[in-house]
This record gives C-alpha cells, structure tokens and sequence, in this order.
C-alpha cells in the first residue's frame, strides 16, 4: 500500500482519482499543504470523503525544524534540549518530553490528522539530516527518552512510529541527498543504535519507519528493502508486530533500487506493509506498480481515527495551556 503526497492546500481532480485506487492507503502533508488550522482540518477531512475505504493522514510534526504546522500549533523545541536537560534534571526532562508528545499528538488530533511521524529515536551522532531532531548520542538516555515519548503519545489517543530503523543517527550523509553507508558489524549497532528501538517496541509502538542507509555486514541492501532486517531482525528477533512503513521513496539513497517500480516492489516484497511516495508526481507510475498485487488492507487499521475531539475540547482543557506555556518556553 502507498501513503501518497499532494501538491497544495486542497484536492485536485486528479488527486481524488489517486484516492479511489486500490493502493492508496492514505496521504502525508507537508508545509505546502497547510495554510491555516481550519483549512488543514478541512483538507483532511476532503481527503476521507474523496476515498471508498479509510484513509490514513499524517504529517511529520516533531518539533524545532521539522515542524510542518506552524501558525495556530504550539512552537515546539528540538527533542535535543531535553537531552540537555537530563544530565541535571532528569526526572524532569523525562517528565517534559512525554508532555511534549501529549501536546503534539494533542494538536495534530485535533486537526483531524491521525498521525505524526514520531518519534526519532536515532542517535545524535552527527548526521546532517538528524541534528537537534535526536534527545542525545547515548543510547541509554535516548531509550529513556523513547518509553517517556510513546507513553505521551499513547496518553493523547496517537500511534508512535520510532525512526529511523536500525538507526539513522551515526552516518554523516543525509538520505534525501545522498546514499549513506554504516560499514559496523551488527552486534555494535544492536549494542547503540538499536537500543531505543528496543525500548519502543517494549513501551507499545505502533509503527516503525525504516532508514535508507546499507548496512553492508548485515545485509547488501538498504535497511528500507531488506528482509533481513525487516522480517528477520525487526520482526523475527524483535517481536515487532507493528506497521513498517519505508522512508520517501523519493529521496536519493532510494534511487539504488531502481525505477519507481522497482523501488516500490522491493520494499513490499521486503516486508514494508505501507510505502511512503511524498513527492506527487511520482504518485501515478506508484499507483501502476501496485495493480495486481496482493495488499494488507488491515495493516493501517490501528492508526486511523483514535478518538479525535477537535480544537474546542482541547482548548477548554486545563491540561492544554499549562503544557503550552511550559514547551513554547524552551522553543
């Protein structure tokens, strides 16, 4: 199945029409997307009355500078103050990042958008494309970090997606640009990088996002379209049950693969239940790829519609402002 971008602030035609085939599952938005609180409600809302079936809607919305919802939304810090904190406090920033995530999950919900991608829970080591967006370079303080996260999600009615696995955090290269290799043998990256991959699991997440980065002692071929690392680390040795979802598929260290075809078959036939196809004009030749095959239509189930309240109920909470105040503070 495919999780597809669109192009602007409301549905074309023709994007109504990707939203009657059999292999959309739903749609990720982007800052080009949102215009304002009613507006993003109301495209998705147009979004689930355009499909015959349920749809997924979801956003990246982590805070400090991957933050696609600006106007109206709390401005949340980057998860790495709270790293900062731990060192003095650390009952306390435990206590701040599950707020954090109450507050986000809180907002998005009451979008009428069922989920953010979050959290990263890969390593602040240095990668371009993870920065500030990591709580530390420890695995220990990050898997901390983690449980805190996915309870706060959970707490606010939204699945946690823990990215990007088996860890993203200790090469250099950012994937929307280049490939990216991590030469270590696999009992290192299971003693760092896959801690709080771990930890997650145990805590209750519901989903996890794979990295475009090979990991060539493990397996020849980017995590994203590895079975060795889907079905047997992730889900075999992991226990993972979850959803899989890939990254971009439109980012460059997925164009390894091949064409579009090639790039959305080897990922589901990898074991990734949902593929993530954000940029739109990929989203036709994604669509062609999928005819014929066999699909989950159950994975996403879990994801969709848990319980949103709208911005009236949130607002009136106590709760709300409180965890504002405190948050839009350390922004």
């Amino acid at each position: 199945m495919l999780v597809i971008g669109v192009a602007g602030t409301e549905l074309t035609v023709q994007e109504r029409d990707w939203l009657q085939h059999d292999g959309c599952a739903g749609v990720i938005l982007f800052t080009r997307n949102f215009a304002s609180r009613a507006q993003v409600g109301e495209l998705a809302q147009a979004i689930r009355e355009a499909a015959p079936r349920p749809q997924l809607v979801c956003v990246d919305q982590e805070g400090g500078r991957v933050q696609r919802f600006r106007e109206g939304y709390t401005a949340l810090p980057p998860l790495e103050d709270f790293g900062r904190q731990f060192a003095a406090d650390r009952e306390g920033a435990l206590k701040l990042a599950q707020e954090h995530a109450w507050l986000m999950a809180s907002e998005i919900k009451a979008s009428g958008v069922d989920l953010s991608f979050a959290p990263v829970v890969d390593l602040g080591r240095g990668n371009r494309a993870i920065g500030n967006r990591a709580f530390s370079d420890d695995p220990a303080v990050v898997a901390e970090f983690t449980r805190a996260y996915v309870r706060g999600m959970q707490s606010a009615g939204m699945a946690a997606t823990l990215k990007h696995f088996p860890g993203h955090g200790s090469v250099l290269e950012d994937t929307h640009f280049d490939d990216a290799v991590d030469p270590r043998p696999l009992e290192e990256i299971r003693t760092l990088d896959m801690v709080p991959f771990v930890a997650g699991i145990e805590a209750g997440a519901d989903a996890v996002m794979m990295a475009h980065v090979v990991y060539p002692e493990v397996a020849p071929e980017p995590a994203g379209y590895s079975r060795r690392w889907i079905d047997d680390i992730l889900r075999k040795e992991m226990g993972f049950r979850g959803v899989v979802f890939s990254d971009d598929i439109g980012m460059a260290a997925a164009f390894s693969a091949g064409g579009i075809k090639q790039r959305v078959d080897l990922h589901l036939d990898a074991g990734c239940d949902v593929v993530l196809v954000c940029h739109p004009e990929l989203v036709d030749e994604s669509l062609k790829a999928v005819e014929g095959r066999s699909l989950n239509t159950m994975a996403l189930t879990g994801l969709i519609g848990r319980g949103a309240r709208g911005w009236e109920g949130l607002i009136a909470e106590q709760r709300y402002g409180d965890s504002r105040g405190r948050l839009e503070g350390l922004a």
